[in-house]
C-alpha cells in the first residue's frame, strides 16, 4: 500500500477539514489539560509478554500476534485501501470498506457495525479503545471538521463524540477520553476531547506525517518526525516511525534516553513506554518507566523484523 502524497493528502483536506480550520485553530489552540498522571510504573510491573504487529501481503493486511506462539488474522480485497486497525490483543480487524461500512472481522467472520464511516483513503482509519470495547471512526458526510463517531465493537451505543480535523490515523488514550490524529497536511496534530466534545491543535509540533501514540491521559503524544525536505502526507499504516515525543499542553519535546536507530515507540496503558529499536538480526523492545528510567529488554522474534509494532502485550 502507497503513502499518500502531499496532493493526495490536499485533497483529503479540502474535503473533511479546509474550512474549518481557522475558526477551529482560533477558538482553541491546545488541548484541555489533562488530569494527574498516576504513580510511574514500577519495575514490579508486570514484564511485557508479547507484541501485535503488522505486515502488507499485496492488496492484504496480516495482523500477527506473538505472545508464546504466533498467531494471525487477515483482510483485503478490492474493498480494503488501508482504513483498518487492529483491537489491542490482535485478535479482531476493524476497517472501513468503499460503501462507507464499518466491519470487525474475527476468527469467527466479518461482521458490518456501521453504514456511515467515512470511505477516503488509508490514514483515515478507526481506533479502538484500549480495553477493545469501542471504535471510534469518521463519519462520512461532513463538509467542514469531520465527525468522529465512537462505537461499540458490537455496533452497539453509537454516539457523536465531536468534529477534528486530524482524521488520519486516530489514536485514543488509555484512559478513553481523548483521541489524536493527523490533519493530512502541514497543518499538524490535533486532538479531540469526546466528552467535552472540544478538539484543539498541538502546540509545537511542525514536521510530523504520523500519530504513533499517546499516554495514557493524553499528556504526551508520540508522532512520526520528518525531515523538512520529506515528501508529506499520510498514508498507511507505516511498517516503522522516527518517533518523537510532545508535551500535549506546551509542545515541550521529551528526549527518548534510548541509544540506537529508533523504529517507534508506544505508550503502554500503565504509562510504561516501549521503544523499538532497530537489531542487526532481531529488533529489541526497551520499555522505560514514566521517568525514563530503563525497565526491561526484550529481544523480539526474528520473524517481527520487517514487521510494523501495533501494540505491546503486558
Amino acid at each position: 500500500m502507497k503513502h499518500w502524497t502531499v496532493a493526495a493528502c490536499a485533497t483529503l483536506a479540502v474535503s473533511t477539514a479546509a474550512v474549518a480550520a481557522p475558526a477551529l485553530a482560533s477558538s482553541r489552540t491546545a488541548p484541555p489539560t489533562p488530569p494527574r498522571m498516576a504513580s510511574p510504573a514500577s519495575a514490579q510491573t508486570a514484564p511485557v509478554a508479547g507484541a501485535v504487529y503488522l505486515g502488507y501481503k499485496g492488496s492484504a493486511v496480516e495482523v500477527l500476534t506473538h505472545r508464546r506462539d504466533w498467531t494471525s488474522l487477515a483482510v483485503g480485497g478490492g474493498a480494503l485501501t488501508g482504513q483498518f486497525s487492529a483491537s489491542p490483543d490482535g485478535k479482531r480487524i476493524a476497517w472501513i470498506d468503499d460503501r462507507n461500512r464499518l466491519h470487525v472481522k474475527s476468527a469467527g467472520g466479518d461482521r458490518v457495525i456501521a453504514k456511515d464511516a467515512l470511505y477516503v483513503g488509508p490514514c483515515a482509519t478507526p481506533a479502538w479503545t484500549a480495553d477493545g470495547k469501542r471504535i471510534a471512526y469518521p463519519k462520512k458526510g461532513t463538509a467542514t471538521a469531520t465527525t468522529v463517531i465512537v462505537v461499540g465493537a458490537d455496533g452497539r451505543n453509537a454516539v457523536d463524540s465531536g468534529k477534528t480535523i486530524g482524521i488520519c490515523h486516530l489514536t485514543w488514550s488509555a484512559n478513553g477520553r481523548t483521541l489524536a490524529g493527523y490533519a493530512g497536511d502541514t497543518r499538524g496534530v490535533y486532538f479531540l476531547d469526546t466528552r467535552l466534545r472540544t478538539s484543539g491543535k498541538a502546540r509545537g509540533i511542525k514536521l510530523a506525517n504520523h500519530v504513533e501514540s499517546l499516554s495514557p491521559n493524553g499528556s504526551r503524544v508520540v508522532v512520526n518526525t520528518i525531515g523538512a525536505n520529506a515528501e508529506g502526507g499520510d498514508g498507511s499504516w507505516p511498517l516503522s516511525t522516527n518517533p518523537s515525543i510532545y508535551e500535549t499542553s506546551t509542545g515541550r519535546k521529551i528526549p527518548i534516553p534510548v541509544k540506537g536507530r529508533l523504529l517507534g515507540a508506544r505508550y503502554l496503558n500503565d504509562g510504561r513506554l516501549a521503544v523499538r529499536v532497530k537489531g542487526a538480526a532481531a529488533n529489541t523492545l526497551v520499555i522505560l518507566n514514566a521517568s525514563g528510567k530503563e525497565l526491561q529488554r526484550v529481544t523480539e522474534p526474528a520473524k517481527a523484523k520487517n514487521l510494523g509494532l501495533l501494540n505491546v502485550l503486558g
